[in-house]
């Protein structure tokens, strides 16, 4: 049975790294919604300790290019504290406009193809509060260790507590009984709906995005199907700390990864929508909407 690699870099230093990756170019793009409370130590060891010109002697490495904040309808100061912590930062609601209004983590992710500028994109979320250096030079190593690798998923403990584990409830109880039974191969990958994952510009552009919380999900699925599962491969990343959502949130999620297994899987929905029903007798409709492979998009948005 085909399934994902689990990938063990030789090597993590970012000078080292900086000078293997050659002529290629690295973006790190972190989608932010009110996350001014943490994005500055994220922006800080990015810019400190893996761009050129960082660190007390000015002779960092030139390991990641540029460093982009998507603002998503922020309505705190996380478009203030990522410009003063030296981030490019980018309002979503600007990228494309002609193509109208998305919804959720897949549409910043896929906009952030038509404004990053690198080779090689890495994604990380910006409400992570045990974030290192190394969640970058894990994610960027075995791409630049092998070209055949086109996407790169991190995985981790993500304890609830400082003393246990209890993170990825999603993940243990939806997504993988459902790649299970539809993409066993794709059942071994230890944290399918990370958010610190890292491509090739190539790959990327080649698939649509799942709008939403579906996108991790989508995106793992439509890569094997296209590349072939040796193009996906999984690290080790340690330990992730972050702020977890209460269960009526998480219930919204689970229905669009749902959703979206089932829809690869040749069962879609009669509907494009899902009327997610709560205890109390609401509702809240969660639909599925997916943006086309950027690579058939111009910069006008328009389908080519």
């Amino acid at each position: 049975m085909n399934q994902v690699r689990l990938f063990t870099p030789t090597e993590l230093d970012p000078q080292v790294l900086a000078r293997r990756k050659g002529t290629s170019t690295v973006s790190v793009c972190l989608p932010a919604r009110n996350e001014a409370a943490t994005l500055a130590a994220i922006i800080d060891i990015v810019t400190g300790e893996l761009m050129a010109g960082s660190g007390p002697d000015g002779s960092g490495p030139a390991l990641v290019d540029e460093l982009v904040v998507l603002d998503d309808g922020s309505t705190d100061a996380t478009a203030a504290v990522a410009g003063a912590h030296g981030a490019r930062v980018v309002a979503v609601d600007k990228i494309l406009p002609e193509l109208g209004a998305g919804r959720g983590k897949g549409n910043v992710l896929w906009r952030s193809l038509a404004v990053a500028t690198g080779d090689l994109i890495v994604w990380c979320d910006a409400d992570v509060t045990s974030f290192r250096a190394d969640y970058v030079t894990g994610l960027l190593a075995p791409l630049l260790d092998d070209p055949a690798i086109g996407f790169v998923k991190g995985f981790y403990d993500r304890p609830t507590a400082a003393s246990g584990h209890g993170g990825g409830r999603v993940t243990e109880l939806v997504a993988r009984p459902l790649l299970s039974r539809f993409f066993p191969g794709l059942a071994t990958l230890r944290q399918p709906l990370a958010g610190e994952m890292a491509g090739r510009r190539s790959v990327l552009e080649a698939v649509p995005f799942v709008q939403g919380y579906g996108v991790e999900t989508g995106l793992v699925i439509d890569i094997a199907n296209r590349f072939g599962f040796d193009a996906v491969v999984q690290v080790d990343l340690g330990v992730r700390r972050h702020r977890h959502q209460p269960l009526d949130a998480l219930a919204v999620q689970a229905t669009e990864v749902l959703q979206v297994v089932l829809d690869r899987a040749g069962l879609p929905a009669e509907s494009m929508a899902v009327e997610l029903a709560r205890a109390d007798g609401s509702t809240v409709t969660v639909p599925l909407l997916e943006w086309p492979p950027m690579e058939t998009v111009n910069a006008r948005g328009v389908r080519v």
